[in-house]
């Protein structure tokens, strides 16, 4: 009884500040029809005025189902409907006193830091000078220890600045936050799949000849805390750019973008990134009650002034949780986005070509982060928050392509990965090939091939005309 007054007493006050936020205007704003009105006589002033905010779409999907619902109702029926209504959005709230505000930790644990100790040296079996390490026995590795893109193994900064390393690809094993979660074996599937470092026909590049690539091995993190886990991310991705090598990070769920961009941005904080952020979802829900998920990253990023909003590009929006307000924020804080809705009526070349252009004149460093739920489920099942009607991988590697050739890169992530929803080898071959994409891109540019939309003359013609 105790806990009922005082949530009732609570409730009272937040109404009454809820009220006092509005005006009298509110109500007309709305445009409640006057049929609907008429059903308002046992309504105080304050259920009224809570009628015309836009508060009850918290509850009711939109405000015609609102009036649908108050006119199939009798006056007493109303007055009952728009106090439950009430009560449910105010149920949506933190209640202090009630609510856990922090999760509880264990700081006498001591254990308390294992996920994150490093080995020291000493206790590694064979001591050895910097420098990546080949872990392959055969010259055409198709057994073996299996390494991204097939390439040697680094573990320390020494090792990356040692081995004049161009691409450092890192795994970070998080599945806290996807939404299927079983990012945590994206890394070890897409090693184990053999795409990514080969040559790109299209090209004729192969950047796994053209580029000094390793395997940075997995970061760490708390499998139990996503929050615990994103410091050391920050700090592991810091110390891979700090080396001048460029972090391919594979997820892991979407929060990772934070940690991520962030790390990459702080590396050279005098120059500012363009983030360009392929996916279905737009990532940048405020209201989260985690205030870090894979739903928000992009949020956190804008709104902690991380990058400008100027500076992100979104490409192949259609998840249903970004709604009309949704776009109004992207657009108040400069945001450019391209949805699949773009691509519907002006075409995927325009947009192509748009994301191009704005990423050139931008004349930044670009992140891409590359979300696999930008695919179309049918060319890749395996996405933690797959939406029907995305992208093909026809259409995305060539933009992948060309946004590495003709920019200069700052970092990559492949994000959202979920390996056990497709038993077959589709998801995590198109994972890898549009990686190889962006490896392509990189080396093209490190040989100074960066015509635009660059094609090798041989493969597009075949010369017997």
């Amino acid at each position: 009884m105790i806990h009922r007054t005082g949530c009732h007493l609570m409730s009272a006050l937040a109404l009454s500040v809820l009220v006092s936020a509005y005006s009298a205007m509110a109500l007309a704003q709305a445009r409640i029809p006057a049929d609907i009105r008429a059903k308002f006589e046992l309504l105080t002033e304050e259920q009224v005025a809570f009628l015309g905010t836009e508060q009850p779409m918290r509850v009711i999907a939109t405000r015609e189902k609102l009036y649908q619902d108050l006119e199939r109702r009798t006056p007493e029926q109303v007055q009952q409907y728009v106090s439950d209504m009430i009560d449910a959005v105010e149920a949506h709230a933190y209640r202090p006193g009630i609510d856990m505000a922090e999760i509880p930790l264990n700081p006498e644990a001591s254990r308390f830091n294992s996920f994150k100790v490093v080995q020291p040296e000493i206790l590694k079996e064979r001591l050895r000078d910097p420098g990546p390490v080949n872990v392959h026995r055969y010259i055409n590795q198709w057994a073996g220890i299996p390494t991204f893109a097939g390439a040697p193994v680094a573990v320390t900064p020494e090792d990356l600045v040692a081995g004049n390393v161009e691409v450092a690809i890192a795994g970070i094993p998080q599945s806290m936050s996807s939404g299927s979660r079983d990012g945590r074996n994206a890394p070890n599937v897409l090693r184990a799949m053999h795409v990514a470092g080969n040559l790109d026909v299209y090209a004729m590049v192969d950047p796994g000849a053209v580029l000094n690539i390793v395997d940075y091995g997995d970061i760490s993190v708390d499998r139990m805390s996503l929050e615990r886990g994103l410091d050391h991310v920050y700090d592991m991705v810091l110390e891979i750019a700090n080396t001048g090598a460029v972090p391919f990070l594979i997820g892991g769920d979407h929060s990772l973008m934070y940690p991520n961009v962030k790390a990459v941005q702080m590396s050279d904080a005098e120059q500012s990134l363009t983030v360009v952020h392929f996916g279905a979802n737009y990532n940048a829900e405020p209201t989260r009650a985690h205030t870090i998920s894979d739903r928000d990253a992009v949020y956190r990023l804008v709104s902690e002034g991380v990058i400008e909003g100027e500076n992100l590009i979104q490409v192949g929006l259609r998840g249903s949780q970004a709604n009309k307000a949704s776009f109004e924020w992207l657009r108040d804080n400069e945001v450019r986005y391209h949805t699949m809705a773009s691509v519907e009526v002006n075409g995927w070349q325009e947009v192509m070509a748009a994301v191009l252009e704005e990423a050139e004149d931008a004349r930044n460093p670009l992140y891409i982060s590359l979300d696999v739920s930008v695919l179309d489920p049918t060319e890749l099942t395996a996405a933690g928050r797959a939406v029907p009607g995305g992208l093909t991988i026809r259409e995305i590697t060539p933009l992948l392509r060309r946004l590495c050739a003709e920019n200069d890169v700052a970092g990559l992530e492949l994000m959202d990965f979920a390996p056990m929803l497709d038993l077959s080898y589709v998801s995590a071959m198109n994972a890898n090939y549009m990686l190889n994409a962006c490896l392509t891109g990189i080396a093209m540019r490190k040989q100074g091939i960066t015509d635009e939309n660059y094609l090798d003359p041989t493969t597009v013609d075949h010369g017997q005309n």
